[in-house]
């Protein structure tokens, strides 16, 4: 039975060595998605620009809600909500389509050269390119609506950088652990489900009771969604060793997922 490396040196070498696949499957990943619809690509700036649509009048014309910000017009609080929203979908669409990226492709499985590792990776490119459009027009908004943001609003893809970790460290796990243990793939709708409503996206954390709000913390989307909000209304700039502490959390969740991934993939040809 073949044996995989977990030595983080051979795998990044790994990923540098099959980048171009990478990237050729990442684009067949978002053109699939539209293919055959009239808009094609273009549903990537639309789907976004209907969605905050709806929040606008749902919350800011029906709900009148306002997060308490000192220049708070009609549809801010869609837009603080559009923010959270673009990091919960960034992780959820990750993890909710890792228990399918082994089960769903045998022939992979089966041809030993294939890098399988890549799976999770090529999900998150095509979440990340998503995301990335969704804020651009999330930032171009706010600017209208605001006259201008700050420079600290470039600190944003630093901020996502280790979610993005955490996102691809826990596909890895959930894609390997779904092969043997199928019941996982129902949890990952309720997981996903949990980490939308127990995060600060259609609240801020001070309006949690005080004994609450530690569990928010274990929250992986709650220090991504907090900072990027600071960065984009009060035009803060991330304090260096919170960051640090986050990174380092992601780096060691990205490497066990890895790990795990690496260490049962010899059996998924005799499962599945």
């Amino acid at each position: 039975m073949p044996r995989f490396s977990i030595s983080p040196i051979t795998a990044i070498r790994q990923f540098i060595k099959v980048r171009e696949l990478i990237a050729q499957l990442i684009w067949s990943e978002v053109a699939g998605r539209y293919r055959g619809s009239f808009a094609g690509f273009l549903w990537s700036f639309i789907n976004p620009l209907f969605s905050l649509a709806m929040y606008t009048f749902v919350f800011g014309v029906v709900f009148k809600a306002r997060w308490g910000l000192s220049t708070e017009n009609t549809f801010d609080f869609a837009l603080v909500l559009f923010a959270g929203l673009i990091v919960h979908g960034l992780l959820s669409e990750c993890i909710s389509r890792a228990p399918y990226l082994i089960l769903g492709n045998p022939g992979y499985v089966k041809q030993v050269v294939f890098p399988l590792e890549i799976l999770p990776v090529v999900v998150l490119g095509s979440s990340l390119l998503h995301a990335a459009i969704s804020f651009l027009l999330l930032i171009v908004i706010w600017s209208i609506a605001h006259e201008g943001v700050t420079l600290a609003t470039a600190f944003i893809p630093m901020l996502i950088l280790p979610l993005s970790l955490i996102a691809v460290g826990v596909s890895w796990f959930i894609a390997a652990a779904t092969v043997y243990f199928r019941d996982l793939a129902q949890l990952v709708t309720f997981i996903s489900s949990g980490l939308l409503f127990f995060s600060p996206i259609f609240y801020p954390v001070s309006s949690v009771p005080e004994p609450f709000r530690a569990c928010l913390e274990f929250n992986p989307l709650t220090y991504v969604i907090e900072r990027v909000r600071a960065t984009l209304i009060g035009g803060d700039i991330p304090e260096l060793k919170g960051y640090l502490i986050y990174l380092l959390i992601s780096v060691a969740v990205a490497w066990s997922g890895y790990v795990c991934f690496q260490k049962t993939r010899p059996g998924f040809a005799d499962v599945i």
